[in-house]
């Protein structure tokens, strides 16, 4: 029966036709000239005709071996040109999300989204990146390196889109030995004088007056500390008694080191987490991703 055809005897009996030898055909096929006659064979019986005869200059094709010979090519690069289709078809359907942060403790985070995204959907996969600094993600994001990322608002970046997932509480940072390092709470009004250490990373006059609270709730501008390049940076000027330095709770505890202590403020403004995103990026993806963050931000 032809549905009984074994697309490997096809394959033998075609290199039999090309080299008029079981011989050679065999070496081609990488096969032992036994197993070559025997899919020869299992090829004749499924199609009830003889393919091959042998004579004494080698082997001849029947007339029903040629009708096969000149149809049978044709017949295999269909079926390879399908398969190819259909492999391209599947990959097409995988969506593929690239998402950066800007910040390790919330690279932990994406991946854990990342995760639930792909577990929820096996269709989704995303990649996750980290960025040395805010300014860097976003220049990703407008670059198309980049599809989305988590940051802390605001970006102060008319080009781009957010959605904010949660709200993050702030600290301060400062030296062990500083006044209030003892504190379990502070207020702004008892950092009024503190010089604010600024990391180099923000894109935007916005997104800094932000982070060191500038200016102040009673009108007063924020004294302006050290400009430094890097985090590491930051703690050596923390340590050092140089300034104190405003982070969202989970940025500060990663950062907190030997002759540094973590303060709570009280009457200081939480930072939102957000996705962000081009307006390029396809909105279904960007919804999916919003979603899981939120979940993830909510333990669920």
């Amino acid at each position: 029966m032809i549905d009984t055809i074994d697309l490997r005897h096809l394959r033998s009996f075609l290199a039999v036709a090309r080299a008029s030898s079981i011989t050679e055909a065999a070496a081609t096929q990488h096969i032992t000239q036994q197993s070559l006659s025997a899919h020869i064979q299992q090829l004749e019986r499924a199609l009830g005709v003889m393919l091959l005869v042998r004579t004494s200059r080698g082997i001849s094709l029947t007339a029903a071996g040629v009708e096969l010979a000149s149809g049978a090519p044709a017949l295999l690069a269909d079926l390879g040109e399908l398969a190819r289709r259909v492999r391209a078809t599947v990959a097409g359907s995988v969506r593929r999300l690239r998402v950066v942060s800007a910040a390790y403790t919330i690279t932990l985070f994406a991946v854990e989204v990342a995760k639930a995204m792909e577990a929820a959907d096996p269709g989704i996969e995303i990649e996750v990146a980290t960025a040395l600094r805010p300014i860097e993600a976003m220049q990703r994001l407008h670059a198309g390196a980049s599809d989305a990322a988590i940051l802390w608002l605001p970006t102060g970046d008319p080009g781009l889109l957010s959605e904010p997932i949660r709200d993050d509480p702030r600290v301060v940072l400062l030296a062990e030995d500083h006044r209030l390092a003892d504190r379990e709470s502070v207020t702004l009004a008892d950092l009024a004088d503190d010089p604010v250490i600024i990391v180099d990373a923000f894109a935007s006059p916005e997104a800094l007056s932000h982070r060191i609270v500038d200016p102040r709730p009673d009108g007063r501008p924020a004294v302006r500390g050290p400009v430094v390049p890097t985090l590491e940076d930051c703690q050596a000027q923390l340590r050092r008694g140089r300034g104190v330095w405003f982070a969202p709770r989970q940025m500060a505890e990663w950062a907190l080191c030997p002759g540094v202590a973590l303060v709570p403020i009280v009457d200081i403004a939480p930072t939102p987490l957000a996705v962000v995103w081009p307006q390029s990026t396809p909105g279904d993806l960007i919804d999916a991703l919003i979603a899981a963050a939120r979940a993830s931000a909510n333990g669920r």
